[in-house]
C-alpha cells in the first residue's frame, strides 16, 4: 500500500487535449482524476457493465445523461448506472477537474454512440 497522487499515478492524454491520471486500477475497482479543457468533451457512449460516479473537483461538468443535462458544480456528483447513455462536457471558460469511479473497470466496456 501506499498514498497515490497525481504525482505518482499513471499519466494518460485523451481526445484533443484532455488527460487523466489513474489513481486505482484493479481487477474490480478504477478510480481517475480527469482534466478537461474548455470546450472539450467526450463522446456520447455507454458501458454493458460498468457503473460510474463522477465527482467534480473544480470547474462545472456538462453531463448528459439519457437525454438530459445536469449542470455539475464542485463538490456535486452525478451516478451512471450501467446502460444509460452519457457525455461528459465542459462549456465553460476553465478547466474542469473531476473524479471518476468506475465498478467494474470500464477498460473494453465502453459502446460510442
Amino acid at each position: 500500500m501506499t498514498v497515490i497522487s497525481k504525482k505518482s499515478a499513471e499519466h494518460y492524454f485523451w481526445g484533443d487535449q484532455c488527460e487523466g491520471w489513474h489513481l486505482v486500477q484493479s481487477k474490480n475497482l478504477s478510480v481517475i482524476q480527469e482534466r478537461v479543457p474548455s470546450g472539450c468533451s467526450e463522446q456520447r457512449h455507454f458501458h454493458s457493465t460498468a457503473e460510474q460516479f463522477f465527482f467534480i473537483l473544480s470547474g462545472v461538468a456538462s453531463m448528459e445523461l439519457d437525454g438530459e443535462i445536469f449542470e455539475l458544480n464542485p463538490n456535486e456528483g452525478i451516478y451512471i448506472p450501467a446502460k444509460a447513455i452519457h457525455k461528459l462536457s465542459n462549456q465553460h471558460e476553465s478547466d474542469l477537474l473531476f473524479t471518476v469511479t468506475s465498478t467494474p473497470p470500464i477498460h473494453g466496456d465502453r459502446v460510442v454512440i
